[in-house]
């Protein structure tokens, strides 16, 4: 009899420690602590040759609040996710702080994130107390991930600049949505789609050389980190055939 009720404790615990992990895993108000600081510049923006090959969009998405990340750059995956980052100094900081979009790598003195100076200033209560937070040059945050939103918009691909039809294709995801990463990306033929997996060659660009013909589909892999909540995204709109260098394709897909 002991042995049974010994059993039934053991199993009592172990589903009380699967649970408290469930939720752990699942927590909406979970934040990790570390530090911030900011890169000043003229515009207040971000910069335009960010190491996430987004160019000068990498400076104004979400209206500017964006971020150099160290450790979550992830070798590009981090490129393009949301963080919800507030200071904890009570003197100067708001409940809310910013939420900022990855577009960049870099570190500081012990930081996981340089915002750009516009992101920083929205961390204060107000515009005066701005000025007194950036005179700290680095302060103690907290942060975690949150989804991207953006309104109206749908995924975008920016054909690089380097590409050259039709032997190399070079292109980055633009408006990167929900809270899941893009780990995975397919080039497929619309007629017999014959799909390619695609290199990611830094950042959020990534590589065909030389890339199938004929009008192209891109689909991408959207992970969480789980293999059974993965999802293949297959926009609703082709690259066209005759895909020119710096052009944007609408992809004609959002993603929750």
């Amino acid at each position: 009899m002991a042995f049974s009720l010994q059993n039934i404790l053991n199993l009592s615990i172990s589903l009380f420690l699967l649970t408290s992990l469930a939720k752990a895993q699942n927590c909406s108000d979970c934040f990790i602590q570390s530090r911030a600081s900011y890169y000043p510049n003229s515009d207040e923006y971000g910069t335009n040759h960010g190491a996430c090959g987004f160019g000068a969009f990498g400076a104004t998405v979400n209206d500017g609040h964006v971020s150099t990340a160290s450790d979550l750059y992830r070798d590009g995956v981090g490129c393009g996710a949301c963080y919800q980052v507030r200071c904890t100094n009570s003197n100067y900081c708001s409940d809310n702080g910013v939420t900022v979009v990855i577009t960049d790598q870099g570190s500081g003195d012990n930081t996981d994130f340089i915002l750009s100076e516009r992101a920083f200033s929205k961390m204060a209560q107000t515009e005066d107390l701005a000025a007194s937070l950036k005179s700290l040059g680095v302060v103690n945050i907290e942060y975690q991930r949150v989804s991207c939103n953006y309104p109206g918009k749908n995924i975008t691909f920016k054909i690089d600049e380097s590409s050259s039809y039709p032997s190399y294709l070079a292109f980055a995801i633009y408006y990167q949505q929900g809270q899941k990463d893009i780990t995975a990306v397919q080039l497929c033929e619309t007629q017999s789609f014959t799909c390619k997996l695609l290199q990611r060659d830094h950042g959020a660009v990534w590589t065909s050389t030389p890339p199938p013909s004929g009008p192209l589909a891109i689909r991408m892999l959207f992970s969480d980190g789980d293999e059974a909540n993965d999802t293949w995204i297959v926009p609703v709109n082709n690259i066209p055939q005759d895909w020119n260098p710096g052009a944007i394709y609408d992809s004609g897909v959002q993603v929750n």
